[in-house]
């Protein structure tokens, strides 16, 4: 879905988060008072909030600031520049990851970023629904041919982690962590997911797209679905993160390129380190979610090779290559 031209003028205008008349708006784009509305009225359906009064006219309820290719381009690094082969951004897509998947299975591409302002249907891990504001949030999915097959990219999610929490610690952000297999958390609370789909041949090439959905700005009222605790980088920063979205899009992407891009060659063993330096499970009781099963225990960290390890009631040391895992109240 792409916004019309009116729509994206509107949404302009408004950006600032003050009120501008429905005559103002008008003139400026030429069409009548009531076409203007209808407009909004559209814009609206993807969570936009916009206050209308009587003699003020109409107004965002926060200040917007849109992605922007070329800004995100003008921070990125020589290397990683040309790294990547696409870079698109989209008003609405159902799901940046969907979105690359299709594209992996109609083209050879590789290298593809793809961020979108608003996801009509993100997901989750377990096909749980993204929480996907229109643009509050930051919704980015990269699409990497890996050459040596599916064996070739284990632990590539906790890799994944890694640089995303290299680009928070760049942007001023401490205490966050890990949650194996694939979360950010900040403090004990939800700040960032990470969802990988693979397809393709075990010892041939296979499509990798990697997406992360990560919470800039979310108003309580949008995020009444989350069963988790949760926060977002406005809450954490105490300003107005929206207005760091280009440069924390482009610190991403100078973070996570490089490492995707070597990932077959330094392998999971070369992060493993930091992956536990960061790690803010470690010694926490938790219950992990086999489908029917369910195991409890005392976390003691990932092996190796990225396996969580779990001591049961016994004593006994339990490993885990996958698994839903929740943190116990007690």
């Amino acid at each position: 879905m792409l916004f019309s031209s009116n729509q994206k003028q509107i949404l302009s205008i408004l950006a600032d988060a003050q009120f501008h008349s429905g005559t103002e708006i008008a003139e400026q784009l030429g069409i009548s008072r009531s076409a203007v509305f209808k407009q909004l009225k559209k814009l609206t359906t993807l969570g936009l909030e916009v206050n209308a009064i009587s003699g003020k006219g109409y107004q965002l309820s926060s200040t917007l600031h849109l992605l922007s290719k070329l800004e995100i381009q003008q921070r990125l690094t020589a290397d990683v520049k040309s790294l990547i082969t696409e870079l698109e951004i989209h008003d609405v897509l159902d799901s940046t990851n969907r979105y690359l998947v299709d594209k992996a299975r109609q083209s050879n591409k590789n290298a593809c970023v793809c961020f979108a302002e608003f996801q009509s249907a993100g997901k989750g891990r377990r096909g749980r629904e993204w929480v996907s504001p229109f643009g509050s949030n930051i919704y980015l999915s990269i699409l990497w041919r890996f050459q040596n097959g599916t064996g070739s990219i284990n632990g590539l999610s906790l890799v994944v982690g890694v640089a995303v929490i290299r680009a928070l610690k760049d942007c001023g952000v401490e205490n966050v962590g890990l949650k194996w297999p694939n979360d950010i958390y900040w403090n004990q609370k939800k700040l960032a997911g990470i969802l990988i789909e693979v397809s393709g041949e075990s010892s041939g090439p296979c499509n990798t797209v990697i997406g992360l959905g990560l919470n800039f700005y979310l108003a309580e009222d949008k995020a009444q679905s989350i069963t988790q605790d949760w926060v977002d980088l406005n809450s954490i920063l105490s300003s107005n993160a929206s207005t760091l979205r280009n440069k924390f899009a482009a610190m991403l992407l100078n973070q996570l390129m490089p490492i995707i891009a070597n990932f077959e060659r330094d392998t999971l063993a070369s992060y493993v380190k930091e992956w536990r330096e960061y790690d803010c499970m470690q010694g926490k009781m938790v219950d992990i979610y086999q489908g029917k099963q369910v195991f409890s225990g005392e976390v003691q960290g990932i092996d190796d090779t990225g396996l969580l390890l779990l001591t049961d009631k016994y004593g006994k040391i339990k490993k885990f290559g996958s698994g839903e895992v929740s943190f116990r109240s007690s």
